[in-house]
This record gives structure tokens, sequence and C-alpha cells, in this order.
């Protein structure tokens, strides 16, 4: 067999072929653009590369417009952690010596010895793998936008109390178009106790609200005008055009989160497994869209429930050495699929009465509030697992049958 491995860079890459023996058939240095991709193709064919045989290909990246020519047919390409590269580097040299031909060579001879220990990308579908980008941008545009929100509260509790006093009875208030369409009109604690109630309704529908115009107007020009501390007039002026610059960055960051969770919203449920994820109580579309976009539609991508449990990071790890032994949780996991797991067993509490009665049965034994969810999450994503495989619904009387007899008994 043969094996090929990758050392990826901005503007080129370099590729080593090795044979069973780990000896080197071939390298080459290629550039980042069609023309080097179809040096790397006829390179590959050259050495036996097929539909039906294809040659193994480890890199050290799962993204990019390489990798996606390296997965057209039934090319397998493993995605090597730079750090588990790295300490293989070190089986072959001890003097620290490092090369870009000698990664490519590194890589794959990682395949011709353990590839076995590696998992190749998942096979996921186009529409799958579509979900995957939407879902992850649109919960990058929220934590951008909560980043900025921040911002903007920290700056305006330096000059502009009256402005979060205000906003302090909405949900999420400094990201509502009520609130930011305010600060444009009244940058400053100065200019908004000046505004009048037709103008304080006019910059309300202006920004949507339909409902209430009047009192929350009256309510707002209450509180502009109460007596509050200033800066001086100079640095008042200045913090206020400071918050008008921060003010464009998080409309900015407001419009693409919207952007990106309308488009979740269109492309999500046409997705196959789009019923089987919201059949479970606490998913959504957004969060639903967020736990397929890292599990994938490959059914073959994990062997059992416990490969997706270590993945998302629910399940607890064992570290044992002589005679200490401590279970503890595991940090080595998907981020962002850990992050939705947390959401999810929080809105599962308020949607399933078995998952109630299962947290509150954790809580009871002595688990503390974080640990009770990730074991709530830890289960839920197995009974996930059993559903997707089998094609099947949530079922609450087969998922949490104790917990629904405690909580009739309770009634």
């Amino acid at each position: 067999m043969i094996y090929c491995g990758i050392d990826w860079a901005e503007r080129t890459h370099d590729v080593a072929l090795v044979d069973d023996t780990g000896q080197l058939l071939a390298k080459r240095h290629i550039t980042d653009d069609a023309a080097g991709y179809k040096i790397l193709l006829e390179l590959l064919a050259e050495y036996g590369d097929t539909e039906e045989d294809p040659i193994s290909v480890a890199i050290e990246t799962s993204r990019g417009l390489l990798v996606a020519v390296l997965r057209t047919g039934t090319r397998k390409v493993f995605a090597i952690n730079p750090m588990a590269a790295a300490r293989y580097r070190d089986r072959h040299s001890v003097s620290r010596k490092k090369s870009d031909p000698g990664d490519a060579l590194v890589l794959a001879n990682i395949l011709r010895t353990d590839m076995h220990a590696h998992r190749p990308l998942p096979d996921d579908s186009d529409l799958g793998r579509a979900i995957s980008v939407l879902a992850r941008a649109q919960q990058d545009a929220l934590w951008n936008r909560q980043q900025l929100a921040n911002q903007l509260r920290s700056l305006l509790r330096e000059y502009y109390p009256a402005a979060l006093a205000a906003f302090a009875a909405w949900t999420n208030g400094l990201c509502r178009p009520a609130a930011r369409e305010l600060l444009k009109v009244a940058p400053t604690p100065t200019r908004a106790a000046r505004l009048t109630r037709i103008q304080i309704q006019a910059a309300l529908r202006r920004a949507g609200r339909q409902r209430g115009i009047e009192a929350e107007a009256d309510r707002l020009r209450e509180v502009f005008r109460v007596e509050w501390a200033h800066q001086p007039p100079l640095v008042e002026d200045a913090l206020g055009k400071q918050m008008l610059a921060l003010l464009i960055q998080l409309d900015a960051a407001c419009t693409a989160a919207d952007n990106l969770a309308a488009a979740v919203e269109g492309v999500f449920p046409q997705h196959p497994d789009a019923e089987v994820l919201l059949s479970f109580p606490g998913l959504g579309v957004q969060l639903a869209a967020r736990v397929l976009a890292e599990i994938g539609d490959d059914r073959t991508r994990f062997a059992n429930a416990r490969g997706l449990k270590a993945y998302a990071g629910s399940s607890p790890v064992t570290r044992a050495s002589g005679k200490k032994s401590a279970i503890t949780r595991r940090w080595v996991k998907n981020d962002r699929l850990n992050h939705a797991g947390y959401l999810w067993a929080f809105s599962a509490l308020r949607h399933s009465q078995g998952a109630g009665a299962h947290y509150r049965r954790r809580r009871e034994q002595g688990d503390w509030h974080a640990a009770a969810q990730r074991n709530l999450f830890n289960r839920m994503i197995g009974q996930l697992y059993h559903c997707l495989q089998h094609g099947q619904r949530f079922d609450e009387s087969a998922a949490f049958p104790a917990g629904i007899e405690d909580t009739a008994q309770a009634a």
C-alpha cells in the first residue's frame, strides 16, 4: 500500500509518498492553486490511486479547498492533530530538527504505522456540510454580538448609566433594535434628557415596536430625566462619539446573526434527520442545527454511543496510576457540541418531565448543577444516537420511564 502525507501552508504544500516499508517513493512541492492540485492528483494517480483502490492521505487540517479536492471520490482523508504529529516527529529524531518536507514524511508514516488509531474525515452529505457551515457561522456571530454588547455596556457604565437603567427591563437589552435606535438619537445622557415623548416614540416605531409605544416612551423619558452623575461636557461628547463607533459594529453583528439564523431556518428542515432532532425536548431549529453540524450525518462516524459521548465531552474520563484513581470531567472534546449540549440540557428541564426528574435525582445524589446537567446531556445524546441509527422519534416514556413515574407519584 501507498500512503501520502501533506504538510500544508498558506501558499505552498509539501507532499510525501511512502510504501509499506517506510521507503520514500516521491516528494513534491506544490502551489496552493488549481495547477498545484492537478500536480498532486497526477502524482497520486502515477502511484496507483484509483476509484477502487484510493491512496489514503494525512493532513493537519480538515478544511479548505485542498481538502475538498482530496475528498473527491472514495479517497480517505485523515485530519491529524498538529500536537499528535509533533509527538510522532520525536519518534524519528531527537535533535528537534524540523522541515516542511520532513513533516510531510512524518504524516505519511503516521498512516503507515497507526492508521487504525485515527479516524478519516466523515462522509457527510453536502446538505449536512452546508448546515454545518451556517450553524457554526451563526454561533460565531452570536458570540461576536455578545462580545460587542459587553464592550458597549462597559463603555456606557463610564458615562451613561441612564441608558443601562432604561434598557435593563428588556431581554438582550443592548442588542434590541429599540435600544440601538435610541442610542443613535441620544449618544450622551445630556441629549437623552432633552428627548421629547414624540422623539422617543418615533425611535421606537423605527425600531419596529408596535404595541405599548406611548407607555414605554413615558417610562424611558422618566429614566432619562432622573438626576445622574455626568462626565465633563467635552469628555462626555468624546465618549459619545466612541460609543457611536462601537454601535456601528454592534449593528452589523446583530444583522449578521439574524441573517444567518434565517438561513439556518431555511435549510435545516430540508435535512432527513431534522424530524428526529426536533422531536427531542429542548431542541429548537437553531440548537438542533448546531448539534447536527457537529455530529454530522455519516452513520459510520461513531462506532457506538460511547464514542459520541466521549466526542461531546459528556462522559467522564478515568485517570489511574499506581494506587491513585480519579474520575473527572473530560477536557478534550468538541467544544461547540459541548456548549450546545449544556443549552440543550438546560432547556430540556422545562420541556420534559422525565428530564426534570432525572436532573433532580442527580442533585439529590450530591451532584452540582453543572454535573447534573452534564449527566442529563450524556443520557440524552446517547438516546439521540439510538434514534438516528434507527430513524425513530424521541419517546418520553421509553427515554425516562422512572422519571415519569416519580413525577406522577409526586403529583
